[in-house]
């Protein structure tokens, strides 16, 4: 696999493969010069290392050594298996925990000065940083909020699962995208998407956007069938759509002013390569016990200074009752602050990247060494 290389990457911005990455060769954008204090960014699903370029000159620009991988199952990283019943280790945290240390002992980087993670990214930096808080000094946390580890036991249950039947069984029949992202059908419904994958990716960052006027934010009471009805169908969807039906519905009539059709079209050339199963078993190792590892961390705090980056138009910040609350104040030790940037949906650090690059240096300096 050759590194990336398109006219929407940004000049400045490096593209590498680095090889004997706990198991895989990992592709690999960097910014800034070696040496320099280094930032790790995680992308989430369905994302890309490329999804942080808009922040990772700035930031370069700042003084630091900016770090994007595709993570395992993503992009241009290769190694890791796309069998539908393949074991699903490999895509356990703890597992992908490993992944960044290793990453990091290629690149010569001993110490973090913060890990940044967006989406499903988001949990994984705050693993990073409750299991190794000597390496990830730091953790800015995007869109997803952490909650804490799982409670003993916690591993083996999923609430999307056990919540499965109330949303079924309402006058407009739901289900989980949690549990839809599990099946065995969901990536060829992806890779077949009638509209095709650019439109499909179109209409999925719109949905989630800030763009899209359904997306007025609001806590939820309480994880029931009821409550989580009042999700958008990107969340809660339909019974018997699947998610391509799903965002289909809300496809824009014109290309966005974040998002260009050239920049669509990257996620449509990488995904149409590698498909989308990969990102889809981090979802499902939430159904299968494959993360009980952590919960021998149950009760621990993140210790490091930590943050939360999120858009005031996104529904991912609530999608969980209660998550945001207890991050800020039972997950964190050192708690740092909660920022929701005015007209920002999910996609924040591509809608806002001058705010989001605004909020993340003023952190990593207050933060101190």
């Amino acid at each position: 696999m050759d590194p990336l290389r398109h006219a929407t990457l940004p000049a400045g911005i490096r593209s590498r493969m680095v090889e004997g990455i706990n198991g895989l060769t990992m592709h690999v954008l960097e910014a800034g010069e070696a040496g320099r204090p280094a930032l790790l960014l995680l992308h989430g699903f369905p994302e890309l290392a490329y999804s942080w370029r808009k922040v990772m000159l700035p930031l370069a620009a700042a003084g630091f050594h900016v770090v994007a991988p595709d993570q395992r199952g993503y992009g241009r990283t290769m190694g890791w298996n796309d069998a539908y019943d393949a074991e699903l280790r490999p895509f356990a945290l703890l597992n992908l925990i490993r992944d960044q240390l290793a990453l990091l002992g290629a690149l010569g980087i001993e110490r973090l000065h913060a890990v940044i993670g967006h989406d499903f990214g988001s949990p994984v930096a705050a693993h990073c940083a409750l299991v190794r808080p000597d390496v990830f000094r730091r953790v800015a946390l995007m869109s997803a909020p952490f909650a804490g580890p799982p409670s003993i036991g916690a591993a083996h249950r999923a609430p999307v699962a056990d919540i499965a039947q109330d949303l079924a069984a309402l006058a407009r029949p739901r289900k989980h995208y949690h549990w839809y992202y599990a099946t065995r059908p969901a990536n060829g419904d992806l890779m077949a998407a009638p509209q095709g994958l650019p439109a499909f990716f179109r209409a999925y960052y719109h949905h989630k956007s800030g763009d899209w006027a359904g997306n007025d934010v609001f806590p939820l009471k309480g994880w029931t069938a009821e409550e989580l009805a009042k999700l958008p169908t990107y969340y809660v969807m339909d019974l018997h759509e699947t998610m391509p039906q799903t965002v289909a519905h809300e496809m824009p009539a014109t290309a966005s002013a974040w998002l260009t059709d050239d920049e669509v079209a990257i996620y449509a050339q990488e995904y149409g390569r590698s498909g989308f199963q990969g990102g889809l078993n981090w979802y499902r190792t939430r159904f299968t016990g494959t993360n009980m590892e952590m919960e021998a961390f149950a009760g621990k705090r993140i210790e490091v200074p930590a943050c939360f980056i999120g858009g005031a138009r996104d529904w991912g910040v609530q999608q969980a009752p209660g998550a945001l609350r207890k991050m800020e104040t039972e997950a964190s030790a050192d708690w740092r602050g909660t920022h929701l940037v005015p007209g920002a949906g999910h996609w924040v650090q591509q809608e806002k990247p001058a705010e989001t690059v605004a909020l993340l240096l003023d952190f990593l300096k207050v933060a101190g060494s």
